[in-house]
């Protein structure tokens, strides 16, 4: 691993789509911050790498573009699953030209650890040929991983396709530690039901067989937030690393932009009065859905701030803007951690992405959830059953009268209280795990020691 005087590099290599770059980012930036004399290159396509907050607070944290996978002089594919499987056919072998990269680019310092996110999983195999530790990041919520790894089982014990649902949808999977709450029809696609062949359904399965053999592995999750599945993800990870919320191990040195005015019209508002609707960067609820929250947005008479595509306008009421422009803005983007740090916001209508769930977390601020793929399903359940600090939708799909009685919940009435209350739980446990002397603080420090055990380290 090289001596105490020998430059000190490690390799991050993210998975260049939707949120996920943005998800280990900051864990690469405290790694940087605490360790000044090393090297870390952080490796991702140009296009996620573009995505990203400039690093000057921290010089030694370098970025790298890897291939896309993209033939050279053909336009990018829209669709974002033709991304992916483009850049999985080019892995590994333009994880390899970035390290060489790297490396060539640090002055020749060899890459003494791969830390990647863990739907990289071929990763792994390059730190094998390396003859290096693999550490991969699981940016997504435990319980998503844990079905995950249970893969194999729940197909033996459950069928695959409409065999798996047939009359099943509402079982329970407590046979699996920690997943008491969730149901069969909770899992993700591509676990039991869905395109089980798709590359993405393939990328998964393989991801779960190679992880248990990862020299060390770190969590996005609160400490203590899910025991039971801690426990069990202790039993097969040998060092396994709680280190969440990632996004707040190193906060960005300087504010997001906010170039719709987001903030200064959030002032003007008082505390815990405002909705803020997000469903992330992938997915958008179905047209008429958008049309039926608009509804009941507009019937609330709650002020909110929506951020929505301007493809996605359309889909919109006629003379919605206009009739709700006075207590609402519908922004194409809006600086989230900020707004729902501000003290206006007291609800957050989600798509339960893990992200956007532990930025709410973070904030205090309780979520309805709508669910739209993926681990949505079991994150809003969890939300619902196990953490107390949210509500979901009849039927899980967006009404006018659901939309308004969700806000009505949220912001007012002792349902409201309570909600807030066990979000001002949540967000005392998370601020008090990354605070000196928190878990995920020891933990990240122990995670410090195993990628670099021969630097001096910042306090």
């Amino acid at each position: 691993m090289g001596s105490p005087a020998s430059k000190q590099h490690v390799a991050f290599v993210a998975f260049p789509f939707g949120s996920h770059p943005g998800a280990i980012f900051p864990v690469a930036r405290a790694v940087a911050a605490a360790a000044p004399s090393a090297v870390v290159s952080f490796l991702a396509t140009a296009r996620a790498l573009a995505s990203l907050p400039a690093a000057d607070d921290t010089p030694n944290l370098r970025f790298v573009p890897v291939a896309d996978g993209v033939p050279d002089g053909s336009p990018p594919p829209r669709e974002v699953l033709e991304l992916i499987g483009l850049f999985l056919e080019a892995t590994p072998g333009n994880l390899k030209e970035g390290i060489a990269a790297a490396v060539a680019g640090a002055g020749g310092a060899p890459v003494i650890c791969v830390v990647s996110d863990a739907f990289v999983w071929k990763s792994g195999e390059v730190a094998e040929e390396m003859r290096v530790p693999w550490v991969p990041l699981c940016p997504g919520g435990t319980a998503a991983l844990s079905a995950h790894l249970h893969t194999d089982l729940l197909r033996r014990k459950l069928g695959v396709g409409d065999q798996a649902l047939a009359g099943r949808e509402e079982d329970l999977l407590d046979f699996i530690p920690g997943l008491s709450v969730h149901r069969v029809r909770d899992l993700p696609e591509g676990v039991v039901t869905g395109p089980l062949d798709s590359p993405f359904s393939v990328l998964l399965h393989r991801m779960a067989d190679r992880l248990p053999k990862a020299a060390a592995i770190a969590f996005n999750t609160i400490p203590g937030l899910e025991p039971a599945i801690e426990e069990s993800l202790a039993t097969v990870f040998p060092k396994p690393f709680i280190i969440g919320p990632f996004h707040i191990l190193a906060p960005p040195s300087a504010p997001a932009p906010d170039p719709n005015r987001c903030l200064p019209w959030l002032d003007r508002h008082r505390p815990d009065a405002v909705a803020y609707v997000s469903f992330g960067s992938i997915m958008t609820p179905p047209p008429a859905e958008l049309a039926q929250l608009a509804e009941g947005l507009e019937a609330s008479g709650v002020p909110f701030i929506w951020s929505l595509k301007e493809t996605a306008r359309e889909c919109l009421p006629p003379g919605f803007l206009e009739r709700t422009k006075e207590r609402g803005m519908v922004v194409g983007w809006a600086p989230q951690l900020a707004v729902l740090d501000h003290p206006a916001v007291g609800a957050f209508l989600t798509h339960c992405g893990w992200n956007s769930v532990l930025e709410g977390i973070v904030a205090g601020v309780p979520m309805a959830c709508r669910p739209l793929f993926g681990d949505h399903r079991m994150i809003a359940r969890s939300m619902m059953l196990a953490w107390g600090n949210g509500i979901g939708f009849e039927g899980e799909a967006m009404t006018k009268d659901g939309v308004f009685k969700a806000l009505d919940a949220l912001l007012r009435g002792e349902e409201g209280k309570r909600l807030r209350a066990r979000a001002a739980e949540l967000k005392q446990m998370a601020n008090k795990a990354v605070a000196p002397g928190g878990t995920s603080t020891k933990n990240f420090a122990s995670l410090l020691d195993f990628l670099l055990p021969e630097i001096k380290l910042n306090s």
